[in-house]
């Protein structure tokens, strides 16, 4: 039954011990990487890098190869040429950078290339990542139910650079999957039946809100995540990082979770 399959996922066990007590790397020193190093100081981890545009390739490269593993928080058009550097240098990483997936293919073939690790995901939040469950299961259960609408809401920051957000990509790949009518996302109203819109806002500091409702003529249904602070992100990545050691292939959230 579903139902067992969501606890198991709530609780779930992970499939060896964490190690603690790493060096790591962070490529991108933005707000995202300045919440991920507190943590990691306070976890007891030991910062070795923190890379941002103004680092040379050499240096980054000199020290990563002290890192055990890498956390890449930058740019879009940065994001690939991290993976490339700390695969090459024999590094896992774990990225949480958006609009850059046009390259994602590449991305695993050098991971399969020098037989390293690399976990991608649009939203490192454990909350978010069971809210892609929920979405999943909800969007299959309205496959059957022709008499609803969907639609998305997706709220972030005025810096936020890229929309519709990776995360509201994701949830709407996962829709598309389930419901036959439709044919694509769009980021706009619906100009038909066959497109999925996703309406963007940038408000203020709003660190992340995501919404799916399915509405018909007499009801509606609705799914929200709204994120408190950077913490659940940059926690999420850290857990992601130790848990990627030792590991080889590409990798997403599902698979640290057990989904």
């Amino acid at each position: 039954m579903w139902e067992n399959r969501f606890f198991d996922v709530l609780f779930f066990r992970r499939s060896h011990t964490i190690e603690k007590n790493m060096k790591i790397a962070l490529l991108g020193y933005g707000k995202m990487g300045r919440a991920i190093e507190q943590l990691a100081s306070e976890e007891g981890d030991e910062v070795v890098l923190r890379a941002d545009s103004g680092t040379s390739t050499e240096a980054a490269r000199a020290f990563l190869q002290r890192a055990d593993v890498a956390i890449e928080f930058s740019r879009p058009e940065s994001a690939f040429d991290n993976i490339r550097l700390s695969l090459e240098t024999g590094v896992p990483i774990v990225c949480g950078t958006t609009a850059w997936l046009d390259r994602l293919g590449e991305a695993k073939a050098l991971c399969a290339k020098h037989q390293g690790a690399l976990l991608y995901a649009s939203n490192f939040s454990i909350g978010v990542n069971l809210f892609f469950a929920l979405n999943r299961y909800l969007a299959a259960l309205m496959s059957a139910q022709a008499q609803y609408v969907v639609q998305m809401e997706e709220i972030h920051h005025t810096q936020k650079l890229d929309a519709p957000s990776g995360t509201a990509i994701s949830l709407a790949e996962d829709i598309l999957k389930q419901l036959p009518t439709l044919r694509k996302w769009v980021n706009r109203e619906a100009a038909g039946a066959s497109e999925l819109p996703i309406l963007s806002k940038r408000e203020g500091r709003a660190p992340g809100t995501h919404q799916v409702q399915y509405r018909s003529a007499v009801d509606s249904i609705t799914i929200r995540h709204e994120a408190h602070s950077r913490e659940g992100f940059a926690r999420g990545a850290l857990q992601a990082a130790h848990w990627i050691v030792g590991r080889q292939g590409y990798f997403e959230m599902k698979d640290m979770l057990g989904f």
